[in-house]
C-alpha cells in the first residue's frame, strides 16, 4: 500500500496529445538540444499551459493575473537571491517543461511591517525559481529579487508551484538582505497549484505570541489556520493539509456482516482521529467506507527520503507482503507447536514460505533482517533473531523471579499497582457475574509467604501488590469464548515485596463468570513444589501472562500513546501558528504518528487485523480499549508522577528526589523515568518562561487558549465536562501540560515500544493469547488424563498457533527497531531554536542532562545491589536510555511515535 501510493503522489499525470511536433521551436527551443523525455513532454504540453508558459505573470487565487513586482525607477532596491532546495521525488524525480521556462515556482517575499503612508500590507516581492542544479536527491533553484529599501523585514514567503505534482521543499535561502542572510526552513510537501489553487505560506524561524504578531503577518497568520481547519466538508485528497476530527467509525465491514462498534460517543467514549471525509457504507450510514488509502493531513505523512528507509516502510511491508505469505506458508490456522524445540527452530531454522513468483527477491530486499534465502533457491524462509531475553538466558521465561521482575522492568511496567483494600472485591454486578468476593484469602497469603507477617501488616507496611485484570475483561469472558479458538478469564495476581526490594508471587486466581446453567468458577493457583501444582501455576502464569499482553498492547501502547496523542496532533495544527513558539515546540513530538495511525487503522486494529487474530480479546479487543479510556484514562494521571501516586507506586514527599518516593525502590521504570521527566520538565520550563516572562499572556493568549479548550472539547469530546482537566491560566500550568503532553510520545511510549522483541519475540514468556482452559475447569476424565501423562502437551497447547506466532513475531520485530534516521530526544535542534540564542542555550543544558542520563542508566545496570535491573542473565533496563543506534536495540527514546 504505502509503495503504490508514493507512487500515485509522486507519477506525473500524462499529457494529453494535443501539441504538434513543431509546439518546442514555436516557444523558441530547438528540439535537437534537448533531452528526448523532454521532446516528449513538451510535444504532449496542453496548449494552454503552453500559453500560459509563455508569460510572465502567473494567477492568483482568483483566477486574476499576478503580475511581478517592478519598483520605480526613482526607488532604490536591494538585490537580493533566493535558493531553494527541493528534495527529489523518490520515483520520477524529473521536471517538466516549465522549468526549462523558468515557470517552476513563484516566490513572494512578505514584509513584516505595513505601508506606514497606507497602513496597509506592503507589497510582496515576486520572482520565479529557475533550475540551476539537481543530484539523485534534491534540486536547487534560483530567484534574483529587487527588494525595495524600505521593505522592512522579510517575515514569510509565499509559494505558488506550478508543476502538475507536489514537492517537498526543504528551506530557502535569502541571501543580500541588509541584515545578513535569511534561511527559511520548509520541511513540508508543497501541492500543485492545479490540484489547490491556494499558495503555501513558509514563515520565517522567528516565533511570535499571538499578540506579538507583527502587523504586515496578522493576516497571513490568520488565513494559514483557517486553511489548515478546512470546512469540515468533503473527502480529502491526499494532498490535502487539513486537520479534523471524527470518531473511530472505519474498523469494520459492515457492507460485509463484519462489523465494529463505533467509538466514541455516550455509549462508548474514545479519543477522536483524523476525519477523512469517505462515503458511509451501505448498511450502516455512521460507518465509514474504509480504503486501502488512508488520508492524513499531507505533512504528517513521510517525506520523500524517509518514506524509503523509515521503520513505517518496513511495517508496510510486513503487513502487506510477510504476513499473507506466511498465512499461505502456514495452512492450518490452529495448528500449534507440538514440542517446544519446535519453537527454537524459527530462530535456528526459520519458516519456508515461498518466493514471490512476480518478484522472487522482494522480501529480502525489504526486510533484510528476517528474510533469508534457502539453499535450495526454490523458497525464501523467515528467520527470526534471537531475543536479547533468550540470548542472555534461554529459561529464563519458566522462573517466577522473571515473571515478577517484568512487571517492574519488562514491556509493561504501568499495570502493577499496590493494595490498599482487603479483602479483595469485584465492583461489578454479582447478579450478572457472580460473588464479587475473590478467593484469595486472609489465610492463603500468610501461608505462601510463611509466616512473615500478617496480611494487615503486610497492607500497613506496602508490601503487597497486584496486576488486577477482573473488571476489565470480566464483562466478556463469555463472549470471547464464544469465538473460535481462545478463551478468557478475569485475572489477580498478587505479588509479595521482599526485603531486598524484589517481588515474589503468591497467588494468581482465575475466574469465569456465570454461564448458562454453570455458575461463577473462581480458582487461586500458588507456587507449589508438587508435579500437579506446578504445572498448573505454569498454566495459570500462561493466561495471566496473556492478559497482561493484551491490555499492555491495547491500553498501555496503543490507547494511551498513538490514541490519546493523535487528538492533541490535530489542535495544534488548527489552532496554533506555525509561528507561535509552542507549536514549535511541540512539533517534533508529532511527525509522523498520524500515518502510523493510519496505518494500524488499516491492518493493525481493524476487524480482522493482527491484533484481533492473535490477542485473546479478539473482535472486543478495540471495545474494551474503549471502556477502559471512558472509565479510568484522565489527562492530569498521565504525567508520570501522578501515575505513580495513582497506583501507589510513589507518594509525595517534598524532601525526596522528583518531590516522590517510590513504594518499591528498585523500580527500573519508575528510577530512570523521573529522570527523564525531570529533565523534560526544565527544558520546557526555560523554553516558556522565556516566551511568557509576563504571566498574564498565558490566560490571554487567543491561539493557546484555543489550542487548550480544543483538546478537552473537540479532541476528548467525550470528557469534556470532567472536572480534572487542568486549567491553563499561568506559565506554571502551561509548563505541567506540555511537559505532560511531550512525556507520552517519547518517555512512555518508548517504554511500552522498543522492548516488544526483546520480551516478546520469545512468546512463551509472554503469549498474545490463551487458547484452552485450564485443566480444573469443567475438564473431561479424558482431558486430566492426558494432563496427568503430559502436562507439556497442556501448555503448548494453551500457546498461540504457528501462524498466530509468527504474526506477533514478525510485528513485534517491526515496531521494536530504530530506523536509521530516528530522531532522538534532545538530539538536533529545531532551526527555531537554534535562530534564539536563550532558546538554544536552554537547549544544549537539555541535552547534555541527557547524555548524562545515559551514564547514570549504565551505571544503575552495572549495580549488582540493584537485582531488578541486573544479575546472571538478566536483560539491563534500557528502554529510557536516551539514544539508540539503529535496529533492534531494546533502547532509544524518540521525539515522536514515529513507529
Amino acid at each position: 500500500m504505502m509503495n503504490s501510493q508514493i507512487q500515485r503522489l509522486t507519477t506525473p499525470k500524462p499529457y494529453s496529445l494535443l501539441g504538434r511536433p513543431s509546439s518546442l521551436t514555436q516557444i523558441g527551443f530547438s528540439t535537437s538540444v534537448l533531452p528526448l523525455q523532454f521532446q516528449r513532454q513538451c510535444n504532449n504540453y496542453p496548449q494552454n499551459q503552453k500559453k500560459h508558459a509563455m508569460r510572465s505573470t502567473g494567477s492568483n487565487n482568483n483566477g486574476n493575473v499576478k503580475a511581478l513586482f517592478t519598483p520605480s525607477k526613482t526607488e532604490k532596491t536591494v538585490a537580493v537571491k533566493g535558493t531553494i532546495t527541493v528534495t527529489l521525488p523518490v520515483i520520477g524525480g524529473s521536471f517538466s517543461i516549465n522549468d526549462l521556462l523558468g515557470r517552476s515556482f513563484l516566490l513572494e517575499l512578505v514584509s513584516s511591517e505595513l505601508d506606514p503612508n497606507t497602513g496597509e500590507e506592503k507589497p510582496t516581492v515576486k520572482d520565479y525559481a529557475l533550475k540551476v542544479s539537481q543530484s539523485l536527491t534534491e534540486a536547487k533553484f534560483v530567484c534574483n529579487f529587487k527588494v525595495p529599501v524600505g521593505f522592512g523585514e522579510v517575515g514569510a514567503i509565499i509559494v505558488e508551484n506550478q508543476h502538475l505534482r507536489e514537492l517537498f521543499f526543504k528551506e530557502i535561502v535569502l541571501q543580500g538582505l541588509p541584515d545578513g542572510s535569511l534561511t527559511v526552513t520548509c520541511e513540508s510537501w508543497v501541492h500543485s497549484k492545479h490540484a489547490n489553487p491556494n499558495d503555501r505560506v513558509f514563515f520565517t524561524n522567528k516565533s511570535y505570541l499571538t499578540d506579538e504578531t507583527p502587523a504586515g503577518l496578522k493576516r497571513l497568520r490568520a488565513q494559514e489556520l483557517a486553511n489548515l481547519r478546512g470546512n469540515g466538508t468533503g473527502e480529502r485528497k491526499l494532498t490535502d493539509r487539513i486537520y479534523d476530527y471524527d470518531k473511530y467509525n472505519d474498523l469494520g465491514y459492515p457492507d460485509s456482516s463484519n462489523p465494529r462498534p463505533i467509538l466514541g460517543g455516550q455509549d462508548l467514549p474514545y479519543p477522536r482521529r483524523c476525519r477523512t471525509g469517505r462515503a458511509p457504507t451501505k448498511t450502516d450510514p455512521n460507518s465509514e467506507k474504509r480504503s486501502l488509502i488512508m488520508y492524513v493531513p499531507r505533512d504528517e505523512s513521510f517525506s520523500a527520503v524517509k518514506t524509503v528507509g523509515f521503520g513505517v516502510n518496513i511495517l508496510s511491508n510486513v503487513f502487506n507482503s510477510l504476513l499473507p505469505t506466511l498465512e499461505t506458508a502456514l495452512v492450518d490456522p490452529s495448528l500449534g507447536f507440538p514440542l517446544f524445540t519446535h519453537i527454537d527452530t524459527l530462530f535456528d531454522e526459520g519458516v519456508n514460505i515461498p518466493k514471490p513468483k512476480d518478484n522472487p527477491g522482494f522480501l529480502k530486499s525489504v526486510l533484510p533482517n528476517l528474510i533469508d534465502t534457502v539453499q535450495n533457491g526454490v523458497d525464501d524462509r523467515v528467520l527470526f533473531d534471537t531475543p536479547e531475553m533468550m540470548d542472555r538466558d534461554k529459561f529464563s521465561w519458566f522462573r517466577d523471579e522473571e515473571f515478577s521482575r517484568q512487571t517492574l522492568a519488562g514491556l509493561n511496567p504501568l499495570s502493577i499497582q499496590l493494595v490498599t483494600e482487603w479483602p479483595l472485591r469485584s465492583g461489578l454486578d454479582p447478579a450478572i457475574y457472580g460473588p464479587a468476593e475473590s478467593a484469595i484469602t486472609t489465610e492463603l497469603i500468610e501461608k505462601e509467604i510463611k509466616g512473615v507477617m500478617t496480611v494487615e501488616e503486610a497492607l500497613q507496611q506496602k508490601k503487597l501488590f497486584i496486576l488486577d485484570y477482573h473488571d476489565v475483561f470480566m464483562p466478556y469472558v463469555n463472549k470471547i469464548r464464544e469465538l473460535d479458538n481462545t478463551t478468557m478469564y478475569a485475572s489477580r495476581t498478587l505479588f509479595f515485596l521482599t526485603e531486598d526490594s524484589i517481588l515474589r508471587p503468591v497467588a494468581i486466581e482465575l475466574v469465569r463468570p456465570p454461564s448458562g446453567d454453570k455458575p461463577q468458577w473462581k480458582q487461586v493457583f500458588t507456587p507449589s513444589f508438587d508435579a500437579t501444582g506446578c504445572w498448573l501455576w505454569r498454566l495459570a502464569k500462561a493466561h495471566v501472562t496473556a492478559h497482561d499482553s493484551g491490555y499492555h498492547q491495547l491500553i498501555s501502547h496503543w490507547l494511551r500513546t498513538h490514541c490519546c496523542v493523535e487528538p492533541y496532533i490535530i489542535a495544534s495544527n488548527r489552532q496554533l501558528s506555525a509561528m507561535h513558539p509552542i507549536y514549535r515546540l511541540l512539533y517534533p513530538h508529532f511527525r509522523y504518528t498520524m500515518e502510523i495511525n493510519a496505518l494500524a487503522r488499516l491492518q493493525l486494529i481493524n476487524a480482522d487485523g493482527v491484533i484481533e487474530s492473535t490477542f485473546s480479546p479478539g473482535k472486543y479487543s478495540m471495545e474494551i480499549s474503549a471502556v477502559v479510556y471512558g472509565q479510568s484514562w484522565r489527562f492530569d494521571t498521565e504525567a508520570l508522577p501522578a501515575d505513580l501516586i495513582r497506583r501507589g507506586m510513589a507518594v509525595e514527599d517534598p524532601t525526596a528526589k522528583h518531590g516522590l518516593k517510590l513504594t518499591i525502590e528498585d523500580y527500573p521504570f519508575a528510577n530512570d523515568g523521573l529522570l527523564l521527566w525531570d529533565i523534560i520538565k526544565e527544558w520546557v520550563s526555560d523554553y516558556v518562561n522565556h516566551y511568557y516572562q509576563d504571566p498574564s499572556k498565558v490566560k490571554s493568549d487567543s491561539e493557546l487558549q484555543a489550542w487548550w479548550t480544543e483538546i478537552r472539547t473537540k479532541g476528548h469530546e467525550d470528557k469534556k465536562d470532567e472536572s480534572w482537566w487542568p486549567v491553563l491560566n499561568t506559565p506554571e500550568d502551561l509548563i505541567q501540560i506540555l511537559t505532560t503532553i511531550i512525556w507520552v510520545p517519547s518517555g512512555h511510549h518508548a517504554a511500552v515500544n522498543f522492548g516488544q522483541y526483546t520480551f516478546g519475540g520469545y512468546f512463551p514468556n509472554r503469549p498474545t493469547i490463551t487458547r484452552k482452559n485450564m485443566p480444573t475447569e469443567d475438564a473431561t476424565e479424558e482431558e486430566l488424563r492426558n494432563f496427568l501423562k503430559r502436562p507439556e502437551d497442556a501448555l503448548l497447547q494453551s500457546y498461540p498457533s504457528q501462524i498466530q506466532a509468527t504474526k506477533v513475531m514478525s510485528v513485534l520485530n517491526a515496531l521494536s527497531t530504530h530506523s536509521t534516521d530516528e530522531e532522538y530526544l534532545g538530539e538536533t535542534p529545531e532551526p527555531s531554536w537554534v535562530a534564539n540564542p536563550v532558546i538554544y542555550a536552554a537547549y544544549e543544558r537539555f541535552n547534555a542532562r541527557l547524555r548524562e542520563l545515559e551514564g547514570v542508566i549504565d551505571g544503575r545496570n552495572a549495580d549488582l545491589e540493584l537485582a531488578n535491573r541486573s544479575g546472571a542473565g538478566i536483560v539491563p533496563y534500557e528502554l529510557l536510555k536516551p539514544f539508540s543506534e539503529s535496529g533492534v536495540t531494546g533502547k532509544g527514546v524518540p521525539n515522536s511515535i514515529s513507529i
